[in-house]
């Protein structure tokens, strides 16, 4: 099925919701494992979490020893995932000569760029501003399959201008990598998990777009990976273990879902 401009009316997603551990090179070898996976089978797009390449570990940990360049050995292992039909996303923290590390997204395969994340989370009680470098405001896209992504990172969902601003620049699926860390006890984790979801859907609703939102899973993280439509609607989501799952985004329901809601197109815009 294709649109009239020979556009793919489709994508399919895979959205590995695993671990990362300390160990570099157990993570690689989590990457290159992930190709004999059937729910990678026909996904041209494949998302893990941020910081796949090593965990954060303590937040007293320092993070420089562990970055990679960004064609380096996780590169290299991204990239072979990707071979010749896929487009990988996946975390990493890149070296930084002029001072800590950035985490960085990378894009391997059919489509490629990097994205350092803006907004380093410095919230409830945790700065990892104190170990990485926070990137400069230079919003990322890339073409894919007849879509737009917009390339985000974890705690950036809370800043809806960046989501908006990936949109003007003609991103129609916000891709959302992240390590959303749980709370200490049942009722912080259930709350943060309440963050997670609402924030996912809420960029999709306002920007009536695609929102993949990949999480590592518990029990330090919340996992909930999710796909959510143009609509707002949750399309598949995953629980609090590891998994990997799998979703079609339809240009058709994006198309369906701005025509029912011109929500952009009826912006009014402040005067500078």
């Amino acid at each position: 099925m294709r649109t009239s401009d020979d556009a793919p009316a489709t994508l399919r997603v895979a959205l590995a919701q695993l671990p990362a551990g300390l160990d570099p090179s157990d993570n690689r070898a989590a990457v290159t494992a992930l190709a004999d996976d059937p729910g990678l089978r026909g996904a041209e797009l494949v998302v893990l979490p941020e910081a796949f390449a090593r965990d954060f570990g303590k937040p007293t940990d320092d993070l420089a020893p562990h970055a990679e360049p960004t064609d380096g050995a996780f590169a290299r292992a991204v990239t072979d995932l990707a071979g010749a039909d896929r487009t990988v996303i996946a975390g990493m923290f890149e070296h930084n000569s002029d001072g800590p590390p950035f985490n960085t997204l990378l894009v391997r395969g059919r489509a490629r760029a990097d994205y350092r994340k803006i907004h380093l989370y410095d919230s409830f009680g945790y700065r990892e501003s104190d170990r990485l470098s926070a990137g400069e405001w230079d919003p990322v896209t890339v073409a894919l399959g007849g879509f737009t992504l917009g390339l985000m990172t974890c705690y950036d969902l809370r800043f809806p201008e960046l989501a908006r601003d990936l949109v003007d620049r003609g991103a129609d699926v916000l891709v959302v990598p992240a390590a959303w860390v749980a709370g200490r006890t049942p009722q912080e984790r259930a709350l943060k998990v309440e963050h997670w979801r609402t924030l996912v859907r809420a960029r999709a609703i306002e920007n009536v777009c695609h929102v993949v939102a990949v999480g590592q899973p518990g029990p330090r993280y919340t996992g909930h990976s999710m796909v959510v439509g143009p609509d707002g609607q949750v399309v598949v989501e995953a629980g609090a273990d590891r998994d990997v799952i799998t979703a079609d985004l339809r240009r058709e329901q994006l198309h369906e879902a701005r025509e029912a809601n011109p929500s952009l197109a009826n912006r009014r815009r402040r005067p500078r």
